[in-house]
């Protein structure tokens, strides 16, 4: 169980790139219940590998979209567990030169998670 009512709530959508999609709409928004509830730390040891596996998702973005508005990162969005150990690329069409392209590109809060983005593809408009 996430224990965060937003991420758990994005968690249960039934199409992942839908809820992340909703995830990026909340942080572009500056939606301050939301960004408020980040700062109550989430039990990561409490999560199934599902959980994790989107918490690292959701995790990566949420850290890159704090650190552009200048806010504080919680520590619990840090945690070690919320990593891949092998590359992770949202988009499923990539080419292999354009997943080394991403590596060098993509943002440290992205990288340190292994998780990469086309950080045009997370625009919002």
């Amino acid at each position: 169980m996430i224990g965060n009512k937003y991420l758990q709530g994005l968690f249960e959508y039934p199409d992942e790139d839908t809820s992340l999609n909703q995830l990026l709409e909340l942080l572009k928004s500056k939606d301050k219940k939301f960004i408020d509830s980040l700062y109550t730390p989430v039990i990561i040891d409490v999560c199934n590998d599902k959980e994790i596996r989107y918490l690292t998702l959701a995790s990566a973005l949420i850290d890159y979209y704090l650190q552009i508005y200048g806010l504080k990162v919680p520590d619990w969005l840090r945690d070690e567990k919320l990593s891949f150990n092998k590359p992770y690329y949202h988009s499923r069409r990539i080419s292999e030169f354009d997943k080394v392209k991403l590596q060098y590109s993509n943002p440290a809060p992205l990288r340190a998670r292994n998780v990469y983005f086309d950080l045009e593809g997370i625009k919002r408009v």
